[in-house]
């Protein structure tokens, strides 16, 4: 239904748990803060938390899993099956907990709970794995990817998020996702002439990453390694020349779950065809996002105050941020357009439009939209480039595509409050306004700066060309 390919999580479940509270004493018989008035928030944790997120971008994905029926298992499949098919795998043990307890925000400590382990594969499980276009492995080290390591070899993953106590990636994936520590640990476990790579010492940090990314690619047989660096993006490596992908926009919130929102927006970007470079540069635009929104303790928590926004918008899903925006009673406002040449007109229209309300879903014509609308010869910037350019904007909070020639499908899918147009149109072409209607929502226009156009702009560029 979204065109968005099919996956596959193989890993290690968790049930996350966060305690928040405020802290302003210690407590008398020790050095130790006091948090009080404690609300508790339940989400799924580990493999569970990128098949979700994977899940939440809208595709369908299946999470081979151990899980046991005791209360942990029995709550996560309750978080997860609206979302996801759940494949389970025998277990050994009760499923893992972790439970935060946060402060102000921040953590004070961390409790864990369970020591539950995957045990054997299932017939159900290899079929599942068989059956697999797309494959992201996310090991926490508790089983689950050795349990079927023999498939996983004969159907190598696209994404492999490893763990320091799981067993290595296999080879022949296409990429591997540790953090900046856990290269750090892998590549100083390699053998010295491995670990070498054929050069000097690292004199600096960057250099230092670049050296183990490339030695772990060598050693683990994979075609790439990108190594996650937080606030300063992530390093690409094929082996030779690294990439550097750097954050759009740094953010200093909660960073739990970040790891996972990167491995799974990296997996379904590989899914869709995306080359390797391009789908770490979505993952690290999806995970700086995913931190900015308050990452894993905003996804399930309870509303924000009404008449407050989300303090960072996925770009990828237009449908959740409209969900957020109106838990808090918040107002929804689209515009629609074809957006081929970017121009001062369309900027003011947005920032304008923004203003209305409390977030702006964007709505582009595809790609075969705007050829029937405007003819051979356009768009002249094909669709993924019009998007990136709309979603750079700091007053676009998600960006929805329609192939149709009227956005109205998309619009009863959204259902915004108000929505706008540029004031070059009638009332009597708004086909959309009766549709608004229907929900209580108002089309309306907003002036448009005269004489920016794309028709203009290409004709003056032709000329210029004469």
């Amino acid at each position: 239904m979204t065109g968005k390919a099919p996956l596959v999580v193989v890993g290690d479940a968790l049930l996350d748990r966060d305690l928040t509270g405020h802290a302003d004493r210690l407590a008398p018989d020790a050095p130790v803060p006091v948090v009080a008035d404690c609300a508790e928030r339940v989400r799924p944790g580990g493999a569970a938390l990128a098949a979700y997120l994977a899940a939440r971008d809208g595709r369908d994905v299946t999470l081979i899993t151990a899980l046991d029926d005791g209360p942990a298992g029995r709550e996560l499949r309750r978080l997860l099956d609206p979302f996801l098919t759940v494949v389970p795998l025998p277990m050994s043990g009760e499923v893992p907990q972790k439970t935060r307890v946060l402060a102000q925000g921040r953590p004070v400590v961390r409790l864990d709970h369970g020591a539950g382990h995957a045990r054997e594969a299932t017939d159900e499980a290899r079929a599942a794995l068989a059956a697999a276009s797309a494959v992201l492995v996310s090991d926490y080290g508790r089983g689950a990817a050795d349990t079927l390591r023999a498939e996983l070899h004969g159907r190598p993953p696209e994404v492999w998020d490893p763990h320091p106590r799981g067993g290595p990636p296999v080879a022949g994936t296409r990429l591997v996702t540790p953090a900046r520590a856990e290269a750090h640990g892998f590549a100083a476990a390699l053998p010295a002439d491995r670990n070498r790579g054929g050069g000097d010492a690292p004199r600096s940090d960057l250099r230092a990453v670049a050296h183990e990314a490339c030695a772990l690619v060598r050693h683990w047989r994979v075609a790439a390694v990108t190594v996650t660096l937080g606030a300063r993006g992530a390093l690409l490596s094929y082996g030779e020349h690294p990439l550097l992908v750097p954050v759009s926009a740094a953010h200093h919130g909660d960073p739990c779950g970040a790891g996972d929102r990167f491995a799974a927006t990296a997996a379904g970007q590989l899914a869709d065809g995306v080359l390797v470079g391009e789908a770490v540069e979505g993952a690290v635009t999806a995970a700086t996002a995913f931190v900015g929104a308050g990452g894993a303790a905003g996804l399930l928590g309870p509303p924000r105050a009404a008449g407050t926004a989300p303090s960072a918008d996925d770009p990828d899903d237009p449908a959740g941020l409209v969900a957020k925006v109106r838990a808090t009673g918040g107002t929804v406002v689209a515009a629609g357009g074809c957006f081929d040449l970017l121009h001062a007109g369309h900027v003011g229209l947005l920032q304008a439009a923004r203003r209305i309300g409390d977030c702006l879903v964007v709505c582009v014509n595809s790609d075969a939209s705007v050829r029937r609308r405007k003819g051979e010869g356009r768009p002249v910037n094909p669709l993924a480039d019009r998007v990136r350019v709309l979603r750079a904007l700091a007053c676009v909070g998600a960006v929805a595509v329609f192939d149709e020639d009227t956005p109205e499908r998309l619009l009863a899918e959204l259902r915004p409050d108000v929505w706008v147009k540029g004031g070059d149109y009638a009332g009597a072409e708004l086909p959309e306004a009766a549709l608004l209607d229907e929900w209580g929502g108002q089309a309306v226009l907003l002036p448009y700066l005269d004489g920016r156009s794309s028709t203009a702009l290409m004709a003056r560029a032709a000329e210029g060309a004469r």
